[in-house]
């Protein structure tokens, strides 16, 4: 049972890496340690595993029990776990659903089904969430992809499920069309039971929080969840001048995680543990590879100008 039973899915949310060992099983110890780093920078509202920073697509559903069940030992007592459910069907989604909250997840992060881009039906992604919510008594994320994807919820799709989905309680908001994630949140957040609204805009994240977002959840938290907690509070406090000067050290990093091709930005989210010394190696599993030595440098490069890699430590490890 979760040890946060009145979470509310809202403020700065990481989404943490999973490290492998070179045969692709997971390494525990690193994950273990990963774990904790993150989870003791100040500001955190939660943390998230079993999504896709953590490659949860790759992964088994034992691997992901077995995710939730670290997490939990590491950072339970400490931080809400936020789960993902990433499934095709909507019973496979509840069986998900029903071992993270046996697992002690506090919150659950709904994908949405791949076989939407194919077509979807406001009756299709009632049925999906339903089958979730009766499975659970967790609250649930909505995870809402670009329109463009297929799998986005339109707008007309989102009023049904909140007001016949009452576990719903946040949207992961991936809306890359400014004026569109603009109106949602004015939209969910100032409904009679209010949405709240995470970004997911992690390339214009001042952007996207200076719109009102109340929350954000991130992958590249893994790295550098401390500055996102700190432009967080800064937007908060409508201290614009302190919100700027952490944009422009988020900026470098943004740019090298979010280059083309995207799907690779967990992957460099990896190297830069690894050239942080927070990591031991860089393991992804197939279909993703190992990203290029010019690629590898360019992270360096932008760890430097954020400030979070100093130059002669840089040096040091290249030499070793």
């Amino acid at each position: 049972m979760s040890r946060h039973p009145d979470f509310v899915p809202q403020g700065v949310i990481p989404a943490v890496l999973l490290p492998f060992h070179d045969d692709f099983s997971i390494d525990e110890p690193s994950f273990r340690a990963h774990l904790r780093d993150v989870a003791a920078v100040q500001g955190l509202s939660a943390i998230t595993i079993n999504a896709h920073s953590t490659e949860v697509a790759s992964c088994t559903r034992d691997e992901q029990r077995r995710v939730m069940e670290i997490a939990s030992e590491e950072v339970g007592d400490k931080l809400p776990i936020i789960h993902g459910v990433w499934a095709d069907g909507s019973l496979e989604a509840a069986r998900i659903a029903r071992q993270a909250q046996a697992g002690g997840a506090s919150a659950l992060l709904v994908f949405p089904p791949a076989p939407f881009t194919l077509g979807q039906s406001a009756e299709m992604a009632l049925a999906h969430f339903k089958t979730i919510s009766d499975a659970t008594d967790l609250p649930l994320i909505v995870f809402q992809y670009p329109l463009a994807t297929g799998q986005g919820y339109p707008a007309a799709t989102l009023e049904r499920l909140f007001d016949e989905v009452p576990a719903i309680r946040a949207i992961k908001d991936w809306t890359p069309i400014v004026p569109q994630h603009e109106s949602q949140i004015r939209a969910l957040q100032g409904r009679a039971r209010p949405i709240n609204v995470l970004s997911t805009n992690s390339a214009w994240l001042l952007s996207s929080l200076v719109l009102g977002c109340n929350g954000l959840l991130s992958g590249s938290g893994s790295v550098i969840a401390d500055l996102q907690a700190r432009l967080y509070r800064a937007v908060k406090a409508n201290d614009l001048a302190e919100a700027r000067r952490l944009n422009d050290r988020i900026y470098p990093m943004a740019r090298v995680f979010y280059a083309d091709p995207f799907v690779d930005m967990h992957n460099r989210m990896k190297e830069a543990l690894v050239l942080l010394g927070k990591l031991p190696r860089t393991v992804v599993r197939p279909p993703l590879v190992k990203i290029s030595d010019a690629e590898i440098a360019r992270i360096r490069d932008a760890l430097i100008e954020a400030g979070l890699l100093d130059v002669r430590t840089a040096q040091g490890r290249d030499a070793a």
